[in-house]
């Protein structure tokens, strides 16, 4: 299957960003609906994608190989909100910490998200399982995994 130069960017959007949803790409893509996301993928990048067990958009080997991004698995390519957050969450056996936390860590940085960018960046980094809530009367947020294991590059 040969790849227009536009299949072939988003075809590496879904590498750099996976495991996605609809909506990231969405986002990403400047495309007005997740179904128009769905068709894209199932008509474009067909043998380049699955869902996992979560319904989380993957990539296959296959599309990192083609995209040139095989280079170094244990990088993880995320946005610069997602970078920050991971330069200032508690550590795995530290307390958790709440949203709000976590969004005045970030503000202390010279970043200015939003609470909503925020959470919906952890979320986005729990889906990649680098970091876990800790449920108390609010969800509660620390890295999984030691931060000295985890090398970050943001992505432009």
């Amino acid at each position: 299957m040969t790849l227009s130069d536009e299949a072939k960017e988003r075809l590496a959007d879904v590498v750099a960003l996976q495991p996605t949803k609809n909506k990231e790409l969405q986002d990403r893509w400047g495309i007005d609906s997740g179904s128009e996301i769905h068709q894209y993928l199932e008509s474009e990048l067909k043998e380049y994608y699955y869902r996992d067990e979560n319904s989380l958009i993957r990539a296959t080997p296959e599309a990192a190989k083609l995209v040139g991004m095989e280079s170094d698995e244990d990088v993880l390519s995320v946005p610069e909100l997602q970078a920050c957050i991971i330069d200032v969450i508690a550590e795995p056996d530290a307390e958790p910490e709440s949203v709000v936390s976590v969004l005045h860590g970030v503000r202390d940085t010279g970043l200015d998200p939003t609470t909503d960018e925020v959470r919906s960046a952890l979320r986005k980094l729990q889906d990649r399982g680098l970091v876990e809530v800790v449920q108390k009367t609010v969800p509660t947020f620390r890295l999984a995994i030691e931060r000295s294991e985890i090398t970050v590059e943001v992505l432009e």
